[in-house]
């Protein structure tokens, strides 16, 4: 199945029919879902599983209300989230790892009352605490409860629905909700993010327009489903077009998780620079040498993981960019000619930019887009229920790029994450880079602090024991690079905080700089 062009009208569906047309396309009994129970499952119980459990879910929900889905990569989360779709249910996908007070402000952002969950996932996830602390006021329903009031008669009409679900399932506007995610919160607080049917749809035939893919592939799975990446990247992309997905619940066990990739000949690996980086030094010869490409995203790919892959399993890293607002995929490499190291590819079809110069940054500017993946709109805690839509549809994805003649997008960092020094914008994102290059087995956040005399200083946070600034200095004279770039301070740190997503924690990781500095001058 290689490239085919971009309709814009196979976007006019909603996610649980484009599931249906892909059980037509790819047939009944193909095997799609598979996670660590090693169990798999074809397309007709994939439907089967969402037509039975739908119902129960409706008896407990309203049409169009949105529910909380609190669950670990699974089969079992999977055939719930199809429940929910089929029946006109909103899943409200929550992150288990952000502690109960943001999903907290998730639930009242989105209005949902009730989250569903598993008892095998909480015990599992050590989350006894939270959901204790959750279920004072909100309504928790798990999965098990609902399977166990399952009766002869729910499976028999289930089994008659799934064969006739194309006339069962209620008719969904496209353009309504289709599922609500929340952004990670690496520089402040989640909000909640509205994505249509039709964007969701829209961003997986984006991307099938874009890099070729065939039925053979097998995709392997290990991020969060309530992450846009892990959720339409590595779950739904696969499962609508007919390649099988591997799910495993967590990206954080790399041993077990390379040697699964071996076990089922995944061919496309979805992960992040921190994970890979820790399969590939994890892998014995040979376990990860199926993988066709890996796709890489929500943070810049190391050179180091880049050649690590090549030289041990012959397997190129795809680099590529996405916003949650975006559904996410924006822009990425493809593993052919196409890919371009640095770079996080040319934008997909569909998607219109456009670039607004920042003073004090030369050759990029501050990207705006849209296209049919941009979401309806954020879902506010202080406006809770209000949907704000994108003013004309465009979205500031608040990263400076450059983007050449070819059409390749280079990421040069954050607008809030450069420091102005003298004058100048110093990104702090190239700071990160420079010190990874020096200290490439380590962790590193570059940070900025005002300073009276030049406006702001940079900190370097690292976890490497003794690391030095005269050290870090003469690599940067040896590379040329402007002392400018150069950390006023280098303070050392247990471990740099991430958030489940395997992102830095940008706010958690200022609270610990501003924690050490009061420290410091507390001793002093």
């Amino acid at each position: 199945m290689p490239v085919r062009p971009f309709d814009i009208a196979r976007t006019r569906r909603s996610i649980f029919e484009a599931l249906l047309d892909a059980r037509k396309r790819f047939g009944g009994k193909k095997e799609i879902l598979e996670d660590a129970d090693r169990a798999p499952i074809t397309y007709d119980k994939l439907i089967l599983g969402a037509m039975v459990l739908g119902r129960k879910l409706a008896a407990i929900s309203a049409p169009g209300e949105r529910v909380g889905l609190m669950i670990a990569n699974s089969n079992g989360g999977m055939v719930a989230f199809f429940g929910m779709l089929a029946f006109g249910r909103t899943p409200a996908m929550l992150n288990f790892t952000a502690g109960s007070r943001n999903i907290r402000a998730a639930c009242q952002a989105g209005q949902m009352k009730t989250i569903v969950t598993s008892k095998k996932f909480v015990l599992l996830a050590g989350l006894q605490e939270l959901i204790a602390d959750l279920e004072t006021d909100l309504k928790i329903v798990y999965l098990e409860d609902l399977r166990d009031s399952l009766g002869g008669v729910d499976k028999v009409r289930g089994l008659l629905e799934a064969n006739l679900a194309g006339f069962i399932v209620p008719k969904i506007d496209p353009d309504s909700i289709g599922v609500m995610l929340f952004t990670s919160g690496t520089e402040g607080a989640p909000k909640g993010v509205a994505l249509s049917h039709a964007n969701i749809v829209a961003n997986v035939e984006q991307v099938a327009g874009h890099v070729d893919l065939f039925t053979t592939d097998i995709v392997f799975n290990p991020l969060p489903i309530f992450h846009s990446f892990g959720l339409t990247g590595g779950t739904l992309l696969p499962l609508l077009e007919g390649m099988k997905c591997v799910l495993f619940p967590s990206p954080t066990r790399p041993k077990e998780i390379v040697k699964m990739v071996r076990e089922t000949r995944s061919t496309i690996l979805f992960a992040t620079d921190t994970f890979m980086n820790q399969y590939a030094r994890q892998a014995d010869d040979g376990d990860l040498s199926s993988l066709r490409f890996v796709v890489c995203g929500a943070e810049k790919v190391k050179d180091e993981t880049r050649q690590m892959m090549l030289a041990r399993f012959d397997c190129p890293i795809v680099e590529g960019y996405g916003a949650t607002e975006a559904s996410p995929v924006i822009a990425v490499n493809t593993p052919d000619s196409g890919n371009r190291p640095g770079s996080v590819g040319r934008f997909v079809p569909g998607v219109e930019w456009k670039l607004e110069s920042i003073p004090g940054i030369e050759g990029g500017g501050r990207l705006y887009v849209r296209g049919p993946n941009m979401m309806l709109g954020y879902a506010r805690v202080d406006t809770p229920g209000e949907i704000q839509p994108l003013p004309s549809g465009w979205h500031d994805t608040g990263d400076v790029v450059s983007i050449d003649k070819e059409g390749y997008v280079v990421i040069r960092g954050r607008v809030k994450r450069f420091a102005k020094i003298g004058g100048e914008m110093v990104s702090l994102t190239a700071v990160e880079g420079y010190a990874t290059a020096q200290w490439p087995d380590n962790a590193h956040v570059a940070l900025a602090l005002n300073d009276p005399k030049k406006g702001e200083q940079v900190i370097l946070l690292t976890d490497r024991k003794e690391a030095s600034r005269p050290e870090l200095q003469a690599w940067y004279r040896e590379n040329g690079v402007a002392e400018l770039y150069l950390p006023r301070k280098i303070i050392e740190v247990d471990a740099i905080p991430v958030l489940g997503t395997g992102k830095t924690d940008y706010v958690s990781a200022q609270k610990m700089l501003e924690a050490k500095i009061a420290e410091t001058a507390k001793a002093a």
